[in-house]
């Protein structure tokens, strides 16, 4: 495949998506935590803020969310401070894919949680443990094994969530691919190599994720 020099672009192009995807996966599995915790534990408020969140969130493209927070961000802190600020593409692309991430994974790890036996849970009461520690040392630990295979799936759509932050001018793989098809009038070529990068990409993460599920799972199938 002649890529008539791109080749190196294309590889800066999947750092960049990888380092996007990594940063939203960050952002997005603490927002998971907090608000599947918001959902099994808190009041009624707490409640239902993270269902709006995750309404909300859910139902709306993902493009739109992009936009929302790379120009309404700046506005926001524009205004918050006094001068202008803008939000760099790369912070708008960890922040925006973060957040529809975490609308996700709070489902995610609600039900993972939730899918763990009641009986369980009454076991660690009649053995006298705290809340705390029957979440930490029991429930958590199983959630954990249940959750594992839709988190990996929702990984893997995330990696390729990323493209869609080339709009705001993200030089991550589709970017890069894009500019190296104008320039050279090629664009079966440079999208077509595109593709290649993002099943390498999945492909890898896959094998991590199927190896992490595996060993999650190792206790359950012994017992």
């Amino acid at each position: 495949m002649d890529l008539s020099g791109f080749g190196e672009q294309l590889l800066i192009g999947a750092t960049v998506t990888l380092a996007v995807a990594l940063g939203a996966a960050l952002i997005g599995s603490i927002l998971g935590i907090a608000f599947a915790l918001a959902k099994l534990l808190g009041g009624t408020v707490l409640r239902q803020v993270a269902q709006a969140y995750t309404t909300v969130v859910r139902g709306v493209p993902d493009l739109l969310v992009i936009f929302i927070v790379y120009f309404g961000g700046t506005v926001t802190l524009s205004w918050a401070t006094g001068s202008t600020i803008e939000i760099d593409s790369y912070t708008a692309g960890c922040v925006s894919l973060g957040v529809v991430f975490g609308a996700y994974a709070t489902e995610i790890f609600r039900g993972a949680t939730l899918g763990v036996p009641r009986g369980q849970v009454l076991a660690a009461d009649a053995l006298g443990l705290t809340r705390a520690q029957t979440l930490a040392n029991v429930v958590l630990p199983q959630a954990a094994r249940l959750a594992w295979p839709p988190y990996g799936n929702q990984l893997i759509v995330l990696v390729k969530q990323t493209s869609l932050v080339s709009v705001v001018g993200l030089e991550e793989i589709m970017r890069k691919a894009n500019i190296a098809a104008g320039a050279t009038n090629s664009p079966f070529t440079f999208y077509l190599a595109a593709a290649v990068l993002y099943l390498v990409i999945t492909a890898m993460l896959s094998l991590v994720l199927l190896a992490l599920e595996r060993r999650s799972a190792r206790g359950f199938a012994r017992a």
